[in-house]
């Protein structure tokens, strides 16, 4: 089974990745892009008797690697 995994930076961490693409973008002279945000999105395939058992093992992967969770949130997406 397919599933993607989206990592975000937590509301009111600083992004400065985030903000030099905001800078990048204005001075390439693209207008109306204001509050980038940036993160990491993987792509998998899993082994799973079923989607119970794929959203546990999808979830530990991001708790234990794939995600900081101090500082990222993460959403799963099983197709």
């Amino acid at each position: 089974m397919k599933a993607r995994i989206t990592v975000t930076l937590k509301t009111g961490v600083l992004d400065p990745q985030g903000k030099a693409i905001e800078a990048a973008l204005k001075s390439l002279g693209i207008p109306g892009i204001e509050g980038v945000r940036q993160g990491k999105v993987f792509d998998l395939e899993v082994s799973a008797a079923d989607q119970a058992a794929a959203q546990e093992t999808l979830k530990a992967a991001c708790e234990k690697l794939l995600a900081n969770t101090v500082v990222e949130n993460y959403a799963i997406e099983i197709a």
